[in-house]
């Protein structure tokens, strides 16, 4: 059976991606039902074992560090919600849209970038570690459920967007040979980019007063917080703190969407796009934030990287973490035995160092921390 083209949106604008106009996937393959191609995409990445691992991978707060705080599976949803809100505004495909937001994070270590920064660092000279080429990687060869192909075979455009996902921790590797190196992806996959930053911006506000590594008095040093805060508290005079709280961050959402959506709608529209050909040949990131609140919303990132991210506690956690890898990495490469039969295996074709560097990749915190006491603490049932 071939994937529909009927059953997508009659509405999306002429930029927006398409079914029809897809480039296509790298295996043929027999459908039983007739969904559009993303939705297929879409369904396939939230039924694969790297999504669900998601739900046991740090944002900023490992695990065990309470049940409130967000992980790598909250967060995807939470830019799934924010990206298709803005996706439906600007007439874009919102089923590619969701099923970017959902895969952007799947090549995530355990620990979150100190995982990534110390792969990296091991894998150097063998290929490094760059988590958008994991996450691709996870989607064409490390999901094994197909009975023809390892990977999940997804479309093209969901590929390219994996890749190019760009935001201030990613570094894309735009020039893979495949995904015509040098360009910008679809609209959809430039979205990302930005509903990826207001999420996390966002929840991590929440997260980190939560947690009071920050608090209400720092923020209102930050532009953004202060302004829309001093809003919420006009409109509902004499609110409880945590309700305020609420407010503000469900208000400050809504004003970076509607200011992107804004933003972008009149970029397309000087730029002169009509057609997915037009975003190729302007090649410019159309997706973005009006100058004035850019600079605003900079400033908030300075804050928490300056007061959340670099919390003592927090660093605590990451140095902990950093040992914690690296010292399985080495025992794996000294004696690679220890690894299941299965990873074994792959060793003589793909490397030693690619599969261990892969195995740890796809660990959840609390795997990786069960592992090292399995490995090193003597009295620890294996």
């Amino acid at each position: 059976m071939r994937e529909s083209q009927a059953m997508e949106r009659g509405d999306l604008a002429g930029y927006a991606a398409t079914s029809a106009t897809s480039r296509g996937r790298r295996y043929q393959e027999e459908f039983r039902d007739s969904r559009p191609a993303f939705e297929r995409d879409r369904d396939r990445i939230i039924h694969c074992a790297a999504f669900r691992r998601l739900e046991y991978k740090t944002q900023v707060f490992v695990n065990h560090e309470g049940d409130y705080y967000r992980t790598r599976l909250t967060h995807s949803l939470e830019v799934a919600q924010i990206a298709k809100g803005i996706a439906r505004r600007l007439g874009l495909n919102e089923e590619l849209t969701e099923t970017l937001a959902l895969a952007h994070d799947l090549g995530h270590t355990p620990f979150g970038h100190t995982g990534e920064e110390v792969l990296n660092r091991l894998m150097e000279g063998v290929g490094g570690f760059e988590h958008n080429m994991q996450s691709l990687r996870v989607v064409d060869e490390l999901e094994e459920r197909y009975p023809s192909f390892n990977g999940l075979n997804l479309s093209w455009e969901v590929r390219e967007g994996i890749v190019k996902h760009s935001s201030h921790y990613d570094n894309p590797l735009g020039g893979h040979p495949e995904f015509l190196p040098g360009t910008v992806p679809t609209v959809e996959a430039q979205l990302i980019n930005l509903a990826d930053e207001i999420a996390y911006n966002n929840h991590d506000i929440d997260d980190g007063l939560k947690s009071g590594y920050i608090n209400v008095h720092q923020l209102k040093k930050v532009t953004i917080w202060d302004e829309v805060h001093q809003g919420i508290l006009r409109k509902y005079p004499g609110i409880e703190e945590e309700r305020g709280i609420c407010q503000t961050i469900s208000a400050l959402i809504g004003l970076l969407m509607n200011d992107l959506v804004v933003t972008t709608a009149s970029n397309i529209e000087n730029l002169q796009i009509q057609t997915q050909e037009d975003v190729r040949r302007v090649n410019k990131q159309v997706v973005a934030f009006s100058p004035v609140l850019a600079e605003k919303n900079a400033e908030l990132k300075r804050f928490l990287y300056q007061n959340l991210y670099r919390h003592y506690k927090v660093e605590r956690m990451r140095v902990k973490a950093e040992r914690y890898l690296g010292e399985l990495f080495e025992m794996y490469i000294k004696h690679p035995t220890l690894l299941p039969l299965r990873h074994q295996l792959k060793m003589e074709r793909e490397g030693r160092e690619r599969v261990i560097c892969d195995y740890i990749a796809g660990m959840t915190d609390r795997f990786a921390l069960d592992e090292f006491k399995r490995l090193f603490e003597p009295y620890e049932r294996v």
